[in-house]
């Protein structure tokens, strides 16, 4: 069978769910891959004043993806920094801790549940707290154009100078555009036979799991915010998905509807090639007004 499958499953795991602020649809679908190693969490609620939202892509497996799934948001939280009102802090914390969680021993157990091993498995992230307290936003667009994307976001590519940096003097190297001729994420959680350095802190190790952070302010004109796998944006930009995203509320209020025919629209007729990864999505719609003062801290790795 291999790594795809001769017809692709097409089911759709489904979910909508909605508070006095956010309205979010989110689906997932395995297609031609020969498994699903997506997962994914959304919480509008995370306290009474914040909501969590997060695509996790597994590389490798599923195992990682699942258990950040089930353990990272609740990390946040229980950092001393997220009561403090440091948002951002209590993320990052929260990152490096899934490495540290899944070396204990009661992580290997849970893993080994889940059906792999940690050393043979990685994770993606990408996602975003919306919380109207703490962090200073570090980015605004006040000024950027009505009805057109804007990334929080970007990849953390291995020839990224910063990431490039940071392999090389880790002891690493970089070849045909991955680390050490492996991975070609500079970032994940996981992974850990690129984080042996006992010299080293894990934000400064070939492969770290420590996120990029952009916190920023929204306002009454901002409208939905799109999360996603590869398996979606291998096959459409920023604006061809807000473009389409915009274009399908004209007719449609249930958000995970949209999210599947997002699927539909980037699933390949024949396996091989863009179209045929795993696909992971969620939507989320600001209600308006959003009121002042509200900010996000969008995170990946």
């Amino acid at each position: 069978m291999g790594v795809y499958l001769s017809t692709p499953k097409t089911e759709k795991l489904s979910e909508d769910g909605e508070n006095d602020k956010l309205r979010f649809g989110l689906s997932s679908m395995q297609g031609w891959r020969a498994s699903m190693e997506d997962a994914h969490a959304a919480y509008l609620d995370l306290d009474d004043s914040t909501s969590f939202f997060g695509v996790y892509d597994g590389h490798g497996g599923k195992a990682v993806a699942k258990f950040c799934a089930k353990h990272l948001h609740q990390q946040v939280l229980k950092h001393e920094a997220y009561s403090a009102g440091d948002i951002g802090t209590s993320v990052q914390k929260a990152f490096l801790r899934m490495d540290e969680m899944m070396c204990g021993q009661r992580g290997w157990r849970e893993l080994a549940v889940l059906g792999d091993k940690m050393d043979k498995v990685s994770g993606f992230f990408e996602g975003f707290v919306w919380s109207p307290k703490g962090d200073e936003a570090n980015d605004h667009f006040d000024d950027w154009p009505p009805e057109e994307a804007y990334n929080l976001s970007k990849d953390h590519k291995p020839d990224l100078e910063l990431e490039k940096d940071r392999i090389l003097k880790a002891g690493g190297f970089i070849q045909v555009g991955r680390v050490n001729g492996s991975l070609n994420l500079a970032r994940a959680i996981g992974d850990v036979e690129f984080k042996q350095n006992k010299s080293l802190p894990a934000e400064r190790q070939i492969v770290t799991a420590n996120p990029d952070i952009n916190t920023v302010e929204i306002c009454d004109d901002d409208e939905f915010l799109v999360l996603a796998c590869d398996g979606i944006w291998d096959c459409m930009s920023s604006q061809q998905l807000v473009d389409y995203v915009r274009e399908q509320l004209n007719s449609e209020t249930k958000l995970s509807a949209i999210c599947e025919r997002v699927f539909d629209r980037c699933l390949a007729p024949t396996a091989g090639g863009e179209g045929c990864d795993n696909m992971t999505m969620i939507l989320v719609q600001f209600k308006k007004p959003v009121g002042s003062g509200t900010s996000l801290s969008s995170t990946q790795h």
